[in-house]
C-alpha cells in the first residue's frame, strides 16, 4: 500500500548554464517518490511516514564531494534526528530541536561512480551494484533517523575543488556496510570531521591490496586524488589468506604497501597506514590473541620505512576488547561474527582512529571537530546508552571477508 507522504517540497531547479547553483529544497508540500527522469525525491521503499526514517536522494550532475546544509526540526513537535549519507555514512549524531525550533547544520559528502576518466570501470561484486548501490549511483542518498527525524530543509551544492578529501582504501573492517547489523570505523569516522574535509571510503568487503588493485578500485582512487588529499590504508585480513611462492606479510604485502605509499605521493597526497584491527579471539587468561600472523607488524615496519604516519589500529583494538571482556566484548561486534563490527564497536574505533590521527597525524588532525575529548580505549563508553539509532535496512547475508 502506498504511503501517505506529509511533507512537502519545493525544488529550485537548475540548468545546464547554472548547474553550480545551490539546488535547494523546502519541505512543506507534498513530495514525489525518487526517479531518475525528476531528479530527486524520497527513497520509495523508505519514504517518510511518522516517526519512521526515511531516506532523500537528489542526483548529481557529476562525481565528487558536495557541500550539504540541513535545517531540522518540526513546528509542533520535539525531534531528535541522526543523519547519515551514501551508504550509512554517520554525518550528524542525535540533533535536538524543541517544537517550533529549528537546528541549522553542514557537512560535506563524497560522490562517486564506477567510471574512471580513461575508460575504465570498477569491476564492482554483484551486491555493490544490488544492495550496496548507493555507494556507487549518480545520486546523493541521505538518511534521517532517530526519535521523530524531522527535515524542515536542504540545500546542496557542489564543494570547492580545493577542499581536502580523505580516502579510505581498506576491507570489510573499514568499508561503508550497506546494512544493519554490520558496520566500519570508516562510516562512523566521518561525524568527528568538519565541513572542511570530505571522506571517501572506497574500501570494498573482502579486499587484499592485490585485489583493490586487479578490480581497478586503486585505479579508481588515483583518477581523483589531488594534491592536498589523504589516503588511509587498511589491510591485512584477507591480504594473510593469499597463497603462492614467495607471497607473505614481509614480502608481497610490504612491496604493495609501497606501492600504495608511492602512487598517493606522486599526486602530491599524503599516505597514512593503519594496522589491521584484531579479531575477537580469545586466550584462556581473557587476552586478544593474534589472529593476524605478521601482517599488523609488516605494517609497522613499512611505516617506519617509508616515514609515513601509522594509525595502530590493531593496538588500540586489543585493550578495547579486553576492557569489555569475553562476556561483554561480542556487543561491539554483528550477532556471532568475530570479525565485523556493531554500529556500537564501529563508534568506539572510530573513537581509536580519532585518537590516533591527533597523536600522529597534525595535518589530518586539524580537519576533527573541535573540542573532541579524548579517548581512551582501555575505557570505552559504555555499550549501554549507546544512542545511534539503527537503520531499518537488514542484512541478508555477512560481508564478503572474515
Amino acid at each position: 500500500m502506498t504511503r501517505k507522504i506529509k511533507i512537502a517540497l519545493v525544488l529550485t531547479l537548475t540548468t545546464a548554464a547554472t548547474q553550480a547553483a545551490p539546488r535547494k529544497f523546502d519541505f512543506t508540500k507534498p513530495v514525489p517518490e525518487y526517479s531518475d527522469a525528476l531528479g530527486y525525491g524520497f527513497e520509495p521503499a523508505y519514504a517518510p511516514d511518522a516517526a519512521k526514517p526515511f531516506y532523500f536522494s537528489i542526483k548529481v550532475p557529476e562525481e565528487g564531494n558536495y557541500k550539504v546544509t540541513v535545517t531540522l526540526g518540526d513546528p509542533g513537535h520535539e525531534s531528535t534526528t541522526t543523519v547519515k549519507a551514501e551508504l550509512r555514512r554517520l554525518m550528524l549524531e542525535q540533533i535536538h530541536a524543541g517544537p517550533g525550533e529549528y537546528e541549522t547544520r553542514s557537512f560535506l559528502v563524497n560522490v562517486r561512480t564506477p567510471r574512471i576518466s580513461d575508460g575504465v570501470e570498477v569491476r564492482l561484486k554483484p551486491r555493490e551494484k544490488t544492495s550496496e548501490a548507493w555507494a556507487w549511483d549518480n545520486r546523493l542518498t541521505l538518511g534521517f533517523t532517530g526519535d521523530r527525524p524531522a527535515l524542515r530543509s536542504l540545500e546542496i551544492e557542489k564543494a570547492d575543488d580545493a577542499i581536502p578529501t580523505l580516502y579510505i582504501a581498506g576491507d570489510s573492517t573499514s568499508t561503508d556496510q550497506g546494512s544493519e547489523p554490520f558496520n566500519s570505523w570508516g562510516q562512523m569516522i566521518t561525524r568527528f570531521f568538519k565541513a572542511e574535509i570530505a571522506v571517501a571510503n572506497n574500501g570494498e568487503s573482502g579486499e587484499s591490496l592485490n585485489s583493490f588493485v586487479s578490480a581497478n578500485r586503486l585505479r579508481k582512487v588515483m583518477s581523483t586524488i589531488k594534491s592536498g588529499d589523504f589516503l588511509m590504508i587498511q589491510m591485512g585480513h584477507n591480504d594473510q589468506k593469499e597463497k603462492g611462492e614467495g607471497v607473505g606479510a614481509f614480502t608481497t604485502y610490504k612491496s604493495n604497501l609501497k606501492r600504495f605509499i608511492g602512487e598517493a605521493r606522486q599526486h602530491g597526497a599524503t599516505p597514512i597506514l593503519i594496522t589491521p584491527v584484531n579479531r575477537l579471539t580469545w586466550d584462556a587468561d581473557g587476552k586478544i590473541t593474534n589472529s593476524l600472523g605478521d601482517f599488523p607488524e609488516a605494517v609497522r615496519q613499512t611505516a617506519q620505512e617509508e616515514k609515513v604516519a601509522l594509525l595502530d589500529l590493531n593496538a588500540m583494538s586489543k585493550p578495547f576488547y579486553e576492557a569489555m571482556g569475553p562476556a561483554n566484548a561480542p556487543q561491539a561486534f554483528a550477532g556471532k561474527d568475530t570479525t565485523h563490527h556493531s554500529d556500537y564497536g564501529s563508534y568506539e574505533l572510530a573513537k581509536c582512529m580519532v585518537e590516533a590521527i591527533r597523536q600522529n597525524q597534525p595535518q589530518l588532525a586539524k580537519y576533527l571537530l573541535d573540542g573532541l575529548p579524548r579517548f581512551d580505549p582501555a575505557r570505552p563508553d559504555p555499550f549501554v546508552g549507546f544512542t545511534i539509532p539503527p537503520d531499518p535496512i537488514i542484512a541478508s547475508q555477512r560481508p564478503y571477508g572474515n
